[in-house]
């Protein structure tokens, strides 16, 4: 199986030359939080509240709920984090080409949305109807990933416990002794 990442060239880009610091980023208004469409992601440093965006990605959504409904992500590490750039987790083997029992998904790519801090995006391999289980968060806006991967939420309390995963090797990303995460609940479930 393929490995489950991002493109290595916009990985380098993004080490290389941080241009991207100076894009601002998209100010994201407060909105009323459904509790069927919000995700508590639960970190070693605290809870990272999560909109779902079935608008933009219904099917990733669904699947997102249905592995949060089964526990899926309880102790799945954060296994490529790059600085400036993202933190990759959702794959139970911690080895970037896992995934869950199910089929991957359909690409839902967005011409509306764009990949800014705190968005939350499908991970897949160079194909683009692989997305399964992972998914990244951005720490920096990237407008290279912009219609290239699928876009199903956004943070939007919790950045600063985002921003606390460990970082990966230069290069690579991948994490030695990477962090976990604790649970990870949708808001109408969570006790």
């Amino acid at each position: 199986m393929q490995r489950r990442t991002l493109m290595a060239a916009t990985a380098a880009l993004c080490l290389a030359a941080p241009i991207f610091s100076a894009i601002a980023e998209e100010a994201v208004p407060a909105p009323k939080l459904d509790p069927n469409n919000t995700v508590y992601l639960d970190l070693p440093y605290g809870r990272v509240v999560i909109r779902l965006r079935p608008d933009l990605a219904p099917k990733h959504v669904e699947r997102i709920k249905l592995l949060c409904h089964e526990h899926f992500y309880d102790g799945t590490p954060f296994h490529r984090v790059i600085d400036g750039f993202m933190a990759q987790g959702g794959d139970p083997t911690g080895t970037g080409e896992g995934g869950s029992k199910y089929p991957n998904l359909q690409a839902e790519f967005s011409s509306t949305a764009h990949f800014v801090r705190g968005t939350v995006g499908a991970a897949r391999t160079s194909e683009p109807d692989t997305a399964n289980s992972q998914f990244f968060i951005m720490f920096a806006a990237n407008p290279n990933l912009d219609g290239q991967y699928t876009i199903w939420g956004n943070v939007v309390s919790g950045m600063e416990f985002v921003d606390k995963i460990k970082r990966g090797a230069e290069g690579s990303g991948t994490v030695d002794g990477p962090d976990k995460i604790v649970k990870m609940r949708l808001a109408s479930d969570a006790s």
